[in-house]
């Protein structure tokens, strides 16, 4: 074994040092994605049944290595099917940064300073609020659940399609491209969250975690019960924030100057 780590360290090239690279960059980019969820505590799982694998073969444990290498193949299958929304989010980022993209307007800072006045408002008020913004991936899926918008961001319009007079207040709102998209929308909830049961029986806090975790998105939740403004990204949901708060972790995540 000593021989051929040697004979590799003599034969590698400037080809092997970029495969090598390469795959740390996939390999890096993975583990921030699934990191803090619990994706990330089932792959040190499988990390460590694969330290296992190898030192059975190394130290020779016949019984350890052919169950090990028996149920291999069925790791990936097992992969597939515990990582699939992990997997569609890494493809979707990275088409989300493909040079191909065609440009589109994007959202401002007078757009962040009417959606947190918007929520403001619903706050006070204690009217229930669901507003998606659309950051390197695409909304269109999702927008298309709704009703079409396409308008300007302005407090005014948000507050009004919340109202409970409103035909649209159930649903969600999606700001892309620099636009009120559409309202209305479907948002997915997450399968399995490690929330308390408070959460467990709110769908907008849900529906804000679950379409978080599936794309880059930054989706506001506003409390009917409460008037309480929480925030999701990354399947991950803040809390009672302020309204400086939430602009300023707008700002920061969407890249805002």
């Amino acid at each position: 074994m000593i021989e051929a780590i040697l004979k590799s360290v003599t034969h590698f090239s400037l080809k092997d040092l970029i495969d090598i690279l390469l795959v740390s960059i996939l390999i890096y980019q993975f583990i921030v994605l699934i990191r803090g969820t619990r994706a990330y505590q089932m792959a040190v799982g499988l990390s460590i049944i694969a330290i296992f694998f190898f030192i059975s073969k190394i130290f020779n444990f016949i019984s350890l290595y052919w169950i090990l290498k028996n149920i291999a193949p069925y790791f990936f299958i097992a992969i597939i099917v515990l990582y699939q929304a992990e997997i569609r989010k890494f493809l979707a980022n990275i088409g989300a940064r493909s040079v191909f993209r065609p440009f589109q307007p994007k959202t401002t800072r007078k757009d962040i300073e009417e959606i947190v006045s918007a929520v403001e408002y619903l706050s006070t008020y204690r009217i229930g609020g669901l507003i998606a913004i659309e950051k390197e991936i695409s909304l269109k899926s999702y927008s298309e659940r709704g009703v079409e918008i396409d308008a300007k961001i302005e407090r005014e319009l948000i507050a009004s399609i919340f109202s409970s007079k409103s035909a649209l207040h159930d649903g969600a709102i999606i700001i892309r491209n620099g636009r009120l998209d559409s309202a209305g929308c479907l948002l997915p909830l997450p399968p399995i969250h490690p929330y308390s049961s408070e959460i467990r029986t709110k769908t907008r806090h849900l529906a804000g975690i679950g379409l978080s975790a599936e794309t880059d998105s930054a989706v506001i939740v506003v409390s009917e019960e409460t008037g309480t403004i929480s925030l999701a990204i990354g399947g991950v949901l803040e809390k009672d924030l302020r309204k400086e708060t939430l602009e300023a972790r707008l700002l920061e995540y969407l890249k805002i100057k």
